[in-house]
Formats: C-alpha cells, structure tokens, sequence
C-alpha cells in the first residue's frame, strides 16, 4: 500500500482508493454477458480483461492491431475475441465497429480504455491533434457505432481522468483542435480527458432508460501510459511511486470494473467517478452547455472523416 493510500478509507458504496478490481467484482457473475474492451493488451484493460474473464464473461478484446489483440487473447484465456482498433484511424474504428457487429454478439458493456498521454510535440493527424483524436474522437466513433448493439440495460465506461483540471483555460478548444494556436502536452491531453468526461455527461442524457454511462478517473498508476514522459519521471514512477502514492495496477482498474459490472452503480449514471465513488469534477467538466456544445463539434468532424 502507498502512504497516500494509507490515510484513505472507502466511500458510500463501501469501496475506495485501496479497493481492487478483483474485490468489487466479488461474488458476480458474468456468465452470458460480453464487454468490448479498447486497450486489452497492457496496463489497465489487461487487468481489467482478466477481471472480467475471472468473473465469467466474454471479452471483446480490441487493441491498435489484430496481433496484440491475438496475444492479449491468448494470453488472457476464457471466452476472448480479438478485435484490431487503431483509434487515430476513423477508418480502422469503423472497421472495428463491423468486425464486433460480424460476431454477433450485443454488448452489455463498451470500456473505452485506451489512450495516449502527454505527446511531448504537437502531433496533426487528420487536421486534428492526435490526443483529442485518439483518446476522444476514436472512442466516441465506436461508441457510437455501436449503440444498436447495446443491451438495455448495458453500460458505457469512458476512462477519463484528474488531469482533465489541467486542461486549457477554455476547457475545450473548439476552434482549435488542431493546436495551431499554441499546443502544450499536458493541457492537449487535459483537453482529450475533459473531452471523455463530457461525451460521457451528454450520452448519458441521450440513452434509452437502463442504458448507463460513466467517465472514470483510475488513478495514478504506473503503466506504459506514462511512455512519452521524460526518462526521470520514469524512473521516479518506477522507484518511488508505489511507495509515496502510486495506485497498484489492481486498484487501478477498480473504478472501471465498479461502473461496468456493479449494481452499486447504476446510479451514478453520467457521472465522473473516482476512487469507486461518484466525485467532484472541474467546472468545466460539469458544464452542460460546453457538452452539447463538443457533441455538436464532435459530429460534424466525424462525418467529414
């Protein structure tokens, strides 16, 4: 446990900081139920995968192609199939939203866990940023895509993040989402991580009755998300993190596993979650103005992908 962790104690659902993804997923069972699940291959969707395999269920496992979805796969055992999703392509996501509509199979759960972080230089792919067009555009594409495969009662779980309080004055900037107007690293992916809450806050609105959607904020964990982050930083993650505060990969993916499967949960819906519990977000990301506002952005860019 970090010493952070040690002076944390569970919230109103019983669970909190030092809670894992194998301990609020006790006792369920996921027999019969199928999650599509972005970024199966590493960090916290491998361990969220092998949470959900554990307790029973399918697993759509998407990663950036069908050979580390494959191995992700094979090395995660239970009912798992692969599926080849590069999120900075609209093209391969759409072709990821035909391969899970070939299977057959409706969801009762879409994880958009995937992402990238902190892009050191300001990188334009397709006229947009890339962290904005990975870690909000893709998802929102397979999301999307994949409505009419939702079960009614099915749950939508976006991994957002704390880092979305550190986005640019603005919030969101719509004109801008190429960074042409200046780009910093931290506040594009603060920007990308805000962009997921308010998807997340305006889809709920837009369900069906039962359907239910959440942003999740993991934690600090030390995973390979942290890549493009200099080499000290690194180091220091690896060294001193899970000493001074670092979350386990375990308790990393516990927040994910809770809105996805618990029924503790369920209304929560179109919350931003943290620690296992409904929390605060930034005013931005409680701004139903400014989530209208990006929806209506985000479709219009995604027709002309």
């Amino acid at each position: 446990m970090s010493l952070l962790g040690l002076f944390k104690r569970p919230g109103p659902t019983g669970f909190g900081y030092n809670s894992s993804a194998e301990q609020v997923t006790d006792g369920l069972d996921l027999g019969g139920r199928t999650y599509l699940l972005t970024g199966a291959n590493s960090g916290l969707g491998e361990e969220t995968m092998g949470v959900l395999v554990a307790r029973g269920a399918r697993v759509l496992a998407a990663a950036r192609t069908l050979e580390k979805a494959t191995a992700a796969a094979t090395a995660a055992g239970g009912d798992v199939v692969p599926i080849a999703c590069e999120l900075s392509e609209p093209d391969a996501v759409r072709a990821a939203v035909r391969a899970v509509v070939d299977t057959g199979f409706e969801l009762d759960g879409i994880i958009a866990n995937a992402g990238i972080m902190a892009l050191p230089d300001r990188t334009v792919h397709h006229g947009l940023e890339l962290q904005f067009l990975t870690n909000h555009i893709g998802h929102f594409l397979l999301v999307m895509g994949l409505l009419d495969r939702l079960t009614k009662d099915a749950r939508v779980v976006v991994l957002s993040s704390a880092a979305h309080t550190g986005t640019y004055p603005e919030g969101i900037r719509l004109d801008d989402l190429d960074a042409a107007g200046g780009y910093s690293g931290w506040g594009a992916y603060g920007q990308s991580k805000l962009a997921n809450l308010l998807f997340v806050r305006e889809l709920a609105r837009r369900l069906p009755e039962g359907q239910t959607a959440y942003a999740v904020h993991p934690g600090v964990i030390a995973t390979n998300l942290s890549r493009h982050m200099p080499g000290i930083v690194q180091t220091l993650f690896g060294s001193l993190g899970p000493v001074l505060a670092l979350k386990s990969v375990g308790q990393g993916a516990a927040t994910t596993c809770y809105c996805a499967v618990h029924p503790g949960a369920v209304s929560g819906s179109g919350g931003y979650w943290a620690d296992c519990n409904v929390a605060k977000s930034s005013k931005h990301g409680a701004d139903d103005g400014l989530a209208r506002a990006l929806w209506d952005k985000t479709m219009t860019l995604v027709d002309a992908l």
